[in-house]
């Protein structure tokens, strides 16, 4: 199978090429700039780096959210629209599960989180369980005080990782002292070719159904269903 992967749910752009279960090409970038204007450029030129053409697909796999609105929306727009034109199935992983696995070799519980202002965060927990590394506690958006306190009932170290950690690092210290660990510089990225991985070993869905996870309704969205129901 031969698959495009690509993930613009954050603040990191990443695009990857996965060929017969090897990883041919990787792309990552980590700054601010506009994803909906560099990501068709850097998939085509990744795409001929590694001698392919979108005809020879078999599927696109996107990091479905949570994030950033606007650049859950970007990747997935694009995914559905190329599967779409080229015939082939999408396919969803969770943006949070693609950065957990930079976590799947620690010893202990793996927290990835995004920033979700307002005090809260978007997270879940993963970890080894029946051999294999999975997700342990759902996905939610929820406030970081409050999901410390759920942390707090186990014993096992965690490795916390995200590259909006340093907005709660502190927090997460004073609770939690010896049992927090965190990750090095390269820990803190998603990446592209962790999520063609994971997105080969998935079914494929309709890229006309398919929908993107984002944990919770864009502020406006929210704003205009309390309206209705005045």
């Amino acid at each position: 199978m031969k698959a495009l992967a690509i993930d613009t749910s954050n603040l990191v752009m990443g695009v990857s090429v996965i060929s017969d279960g090897k990883i041919v090409g990787e792309l990552t970038t980590n700054m601010k700039k506009n994803h909906s204007v560099r990501l068709m450029p850097a998939i085509d030129s990744l795409l001929k780096e590694v001698d392919m053409t979108p005809k020879e697909l078999d599927r696109i796999i996107v990091a479905k959210g949570p994030g950033s609105f606007t650049g859950v929306r970007i990747g997935v727009s694009v995914a559905k629209t190329m599967a779409w034109s080229l015939g082939i199935p999408v396919t969803g992983v969770s943006s949070l599960g693609v950065l957990a696995q930079n976590g799947k070799y620690f010893d202990g519980l793996v927290c990835p989180l995004f920033d979700g202002r307002r005090g809260q965060i978007y997270t879940g927990l993963y970890g080894v369980s029946d051999g294999r590394f999975q997700l342990l506690q759902e996905e939610r958006i929820i406030q970081l005080t409050e999901w410390l306190e759920l942390l707090e009932e186990g014993s096992e170290k965690v490795l916390f990782l995200g590259n909006d950690l340093p907005l709660h690092q502190e927090k997460i210290e004073e609770r939690f002292g010896e049992r927090a660990v965190f990750g090095q510089a390269a820990d803190h990225n998603p990446r592209a070719s962790e999520l063609a991985a994971l997105g080969v070993e998935r079914e494929g869905e309709d890229p006309h159904t398919f929908t993107p996870s984002y944990l919770r309704l864009a502020e406006a969205e929210a704003k205009w269903l309390a309206n209705q129901k005045k």
